[in-house]
């Protein structure tokens, strides 16, 4: 070339230096007549470049190798990776499964439960239909709390006040006590005088009379529970320390 030195072709020398260097760079492993670059495996230093008609090959340098034994052949793929992983059950995963199954056996005592007393209220409400139908007075007495929307056991208590009060005469009137005497008589089953009746039937049997078996025990009931709560009216009404009924 004009005004330069002449290019040269690089030597066998130099080709080797070279390859041997990016071998050297990525980690060669010789498997059969062909070498796998490898990253971060270094160059075995101890393996010299074939010689073809007396020079030494750069490309035979970098593809004809010799197979390396097991032993060598660890240091590049660690037996660790090939042991088999062995797997449990975590304690915590165990605790979470059994707190799963406590929770379905609650549930289902629960929805038990439920089933349960939804057909005893079938069967309570079956038993007040039927003494409802009965009439006399346990059919008055169930349909007069039904109307209330107050709890059938208090039937046994309302009925002691009922029998304390007018012998479960429906008809009955008190013509000798001070009511009686100032001209508003007790009358019905729950012996209330006419003032108490207006304030205190329900207002779902208002437009009945007072002498009514139903409305009369409305009337009177809720002016014991507002007068006395509801516990007086479950223990049958006052009693003295006797035992005695004392009225309302």
């Amino acid at each position: 070339m004009r005004g330069g030195a002449a290019h040269r072709a690089p030597g066998a020398g130099h080709v080797r230096t070279h390859v041997i260097a990016a071998a050297a760079a990525v980690g060669a492993v010789a498997t059969g007549t062909l070498t796998a670059l490898l990253p971060g495996t270094p160059a075995p230093a101890e393996s010299p470049a074939p010689v073809v008609d007396g020079a030494a090959s750069p490309v035979l340098a970098a593809s004809a190798g010799v197979l390396r034994d097991f032993g060598q052949m660890n240091a590049v793929i660690p037996a660790e990776t090939m042991i088999p992983v062995a797997y449990s059950v975590d304690e915590g995963d165990r605790d979470a499964a059994t707190e799963q199954r406590v929770a379905s056996v609650q549930k289902a005592g629960r929805l038990a439960a439920q089933l349960a007393e939804l057909h005893a209220e079938e069967q309570r409400r079956a038993r007040t239909s039927a003494l409802i139908r009965g009439g006399g007075r346990d059919g008055w007495i169930a349909e007069a709390l039904k109307v209330m929307n107050l709890p059938q056991d208090l039937a046994p208590g309302v009925k002691r006040i009922i029998m304390s009060e007018s012998g479960g005469n429906p008809r009955a009137i008190n013509n000798w006590d001070s009511n009686a005497r100032r001209g508003t008589p007790s009358q019905g089953l729950m012996q209330t005088i006419p003032s108490t009746f207006r304030a205190y039937v329900h207002p779902q049997v208002a437009g009945r009379p007072i002498s009514d078996p139903v409305a009369n025990i409305t009337a009177g009931v809720r002016y014991m529970i507002d007068r006395y709560g509801m516990d007086t009216v479950r223990a049958g009404g006052r009693s003295s320390a006797a035992g005695n009924y004392l009225g309302y």
